[in-house]
């Protein structure tokens, strides 16, 4: 970076932010973690660590009068849909409360580049797909209302203070690192396919299909689905476009192909060569029948190139990962 400063990475030590903060490393940048391990898991972590909350405005402080950083990666935030219904008021204060300060901070030790960790939710149901980045921004849940909110708040403190943003909306992150060293470890399982996995490691019964009959190929829904390794790339090319570029900019990362719900639980089938009993379910409220991106703004603009989103090395590695995760 710049100035040999460090990159502040708030949220570190969770799913997203461990293989970030991992690729960083190993292409040799400085790096350090603020995270209260409220769901991150201080293992992930070879670099630096505070343990800390975004609330506490004084650690926050010490730690850019401490340390001389140059940028901020931001992925600190409440993330499972269903619990943002039931519980607006701690999203709102972890996702925009809690945000504000470091925002405040930033601005006043003149650190002027900040990638955020946005999200698909923001559009909400799809108009149309593929979804591009002007799609209307309709968030149907506290949580992509949040991550919508807070990239307004970017878009005002561009104005009036001169920061420099990358927001990337992901669509479904996945898969584990190569290596399986990293890999997503939830208190609370959300994804598709780490519920998948989970029945085929027989830590849960069955796989609860909700809706099959979609106009889909299938009848269940069909989504885009990038691999956590491939996400921690996107984050490097938006470092260097801050470098680069001062001014707002906001991209989706996917891959532009849809696979079905039914697709993943047979690729998972086949990968694992476990029996995964399946039950429909009525459809869920709010679910979109296709959530697919069109990423040719980050290809074209960044020269983002997917490596490992295909949909049996996402398994595959989440797989490799998961078995070592029930074995300990």
């Amino acid at each position: 970076m710049a100035n040999g400063g460090k990159i502040l990475v708030t949220g570190g030590a969770g799913y997203i932010g461990s293989h970030t903060v991992k690729l960083l490393q190993s292409l040799g940048l400085d790096v350090i973690v603020l995270d209260d391990l409220s769901t991150g898991r201080s293992d992930r972590v070879s670099c630096p660590l505070i343990v800390g909350s975004l609330s506490d405005r004084k650690l926050l402080e010490r730690i850019f009068h401490e340390h001389a950083i140059d940028a901020v990666i931001h992925f600190a935030g409440s993330i499972i849909v269903e619990e943002s219904v039931q519980f607006p008021d701690k999203y709102f204060e972890n996702n925009v409360s809690n945000g504000l300060n470091l925002l405040d901070i930033m601005v006043e030790n003149n650190v002027k580049k900040i990638i955020f960790s946005s999200s698909a939710a923001v559009y909400g149901e799809p108009h149309y797909v593929p979804v591009d980045e002007e799609h209307p921004k309709k968030p149907v849940n506290p949580y992509g209302e949040t991550k919508w909110v807070f990239e307004k708040i970017l878009r005002w403190y561009a104005q009036g203070h001169g920061l420099s943003s990358v927001s990337l909306r992901y669509f479904n992150a996945a898969g584990a690192s190569l290596d399986a060293s990293l890999g997503e470890d939830a208190p609370v399982v959300t994804h598709l396919i780490s519920k998948v996995l989970r029945v085929a490691a027989r830590q849960e019964p069955v796989v609860k299909i909700f809706g099959n009959d979609y106009k889909t190929p299938d009848g269940t829904c069909l989504r885009d689905y990038i691999h956590v390794e491939d996400l921690a790339l996107a984050h490097h090319l938006a470092l260097d476009k801050l470098k680069a570029d001062s001014g707002v900019f906001y991209y989706n990362v996917g891959t532009g192909q849809g696979r079905s719900v039914a697709e993943v639980v047979n690729t998972c089938v086949e990968i694992t060569e476990k029996m995964i009993p399946i039950e429909y379910a009525p459809r869920r409220p709010g679910d979109p029948a296709v959530l697919v991106a069109d990423p040719t703004k980050i290809k074209t603009e960044l020269g983002f190139v997917t490596k490992y989103s295909d949909l049996e090395t996402i398994i595959r590695t989440a797989w490799v990962w998961h078995k070592k995760l029930v074995r300990h």
